[in-house]
């Protein structure tokens, strides 16, 4: 597999960990996520706040084409540090309004900054 044969930093973690760290993550972006937009459905929420959410899941559902299928590091860090952004503006956005739902991207938030430093750094160890 191409992601294999790259160079990445003594402290990547091993590939067996994306698989389950995703799974918990994407059931609390489903449940956090879901409440904003059940939220706006039932008006408690103005529809400007599904924006940065909705862009979010975007830019995270093309990580891994970008990654994988086009085999490019340099649009794949582009496209997370879009997540990393999303999210942020995501988080302070609805942060006033319900704060449990931002409380509840922390780990997400955490996760996708780890993966960002990690993918910026790949792609400087394989670009140079």
């Amino acid at each position: 597999m191409w992601y294999q044969t790259l160079i990445k930093p003594s402290w990547a973690p091993p590939a067996w960990l994306f698989g389950p760290a995703w799974t918990i993550l994407y059931f609390l972006i489903a449940i956090s996520f879901g409440a904003v937009f059940v939220k706006i459905y039932r008006k408690k929420l103005k529809p400007k706040f599904a924006l940065p959410f909705v862009l979010n899941l975007i830019f995270n559902f093309a990580f891994t084409p970008i990654q994988f299928g086009l085999k490019n590091n340099i649009l794949a860090a582009v496209d997370v540090i879009l997540v990393l952004v999303t999210l942020i503006w995501a988080t302070l956005l609805i942060y006033p309004k319900v704060k449990w739902i931002a409380y509840m991207q922390t780990p997400y938030l955490l996760w996708v900054s780890f993966a960002t430093v990690l993918q910026l750094t790949i792609t400087y160890l394989n670009v140079l």
